[in-house]
């Protein structure tokens, strides 16, 4: 579908920045579009439902998730998260361009449903860098960070599946080379 070459997905390991190299380029760039995703965690203070999340009940993601409706799922700390096919295709259908921020196996499965999209992962500088990322968080029990790091091991081995690479090194520069990455491809100026 042609409407596919406005779909870009970022994924990467926990820690290697996607949140802040996508905000930074939706910031510059507010046509830009992100989704808002489903979940079955109850909205944290300040959050809004259609804005932050879609929130809805384990049975209700597991019937969306069984119609075919949830592009791709994960679960994380017991509650699952998604990615819903309608907010996809209504902003592909409008000529949009869209920005996701997916796990690395979620990425797969949106490139098999939409092949004319573009996956693009974004790298550590390097293994020590993206262990202190984690741990400099805060936010995690050391368990939690080893747990993250064996997950980022796997995920690193599939970074030669995705059709594009951006090293974060620097979030002005990973941002840059994010927004270049699109702009080449939906015939934009950069």
């Amino acid at each position: 579908m042609e409407g596919e070459k406005y779909l870009f997905v970022v994924a990467g390991p926990s820690g290697v920045g996607k949140d802040s190299v996508m905000a930074k380029v939706r910031a510059a760039h507010p046509e830009i579009e992100k989704t808002v995703s489903i979940t079955t965690r109850a909205p944290r203070e300040g959050e809004a439902e259609g804005v932050n999340y879609y929130y809805r009940t384990e049975a209700e993601f597991q019937q969306l998730l069984d119609q075919g409706e949830i592009l791709e799922s994960n679960c994380f700390n017991d509650h699952h998260y998604g990615t819903l096919k309608l907010e996809v295709d209504r902003r592909i259908a409008a000529g949009k361009t869209v920005l996701l921020n997916i796990d690395v196996h979620g990425a797969a499965n949106i490139k098999r449903l939409y092949p004319g999209s573009t996956i693009i992962f974004l790298l550590p500088p390097s293994w020590e860098e993206l262990e202190q990322r984690l741990r400099g968080r805060g936010t995690d029990s050391d368990a939690d960070v080893r747990n993250r790091l064996a997950i980022a091991r796997e995920e690193l081995q599939r970074a030669g599946e995705f059709d594009a690479w951006i090293v974060n090194r620097d979030l002005d520069q990973a941002a840059a080379e994010l927004y270049e990455t699109i702009a080449r491809r939906v015939g934009q100026p950069e």
